[in-house]
């Protein structure tokens, strides 16, 4: 199965929970923000990468540690959020 991660970047408040829950995929940057390594920016703003199943429990433990609650993640084929 295919996962959505969706990031607000210009929610982010760099506390860096992201990187201790997600490594290989979250980075703090120059400003003291995150970056989500190898997403793009869709339409509306917000980074977007597409993940299967062997990164998603690290992802879902970035996605529940940020204080700010700026990561989410969508089933793609559903729609269903996950957080």
């Amino acid at each position: 199965m295919k996962y959505r991660v969706i990031y607000d970047r210009a929610g982010c408040i760099g506390a860096a929970a992201c990187v201790a829950g997600h490594d290989q995929r979250w980075i703090l940057v120059e400003d003291g923000k995150a970056d989500l390594k190898g997403a793009h920016k869709n339409k509306d703003g917000f980074f977007e990468l597409i993940i299967d199943e062997t990164e998603l429990p690290k992802m879902m433990d970035a996605a529940q540690l940020c204080p700010v609650i700026v990561i989410h993640i969508d089933e793609v084929e559903t729609g269903k959020r996950l957080i």
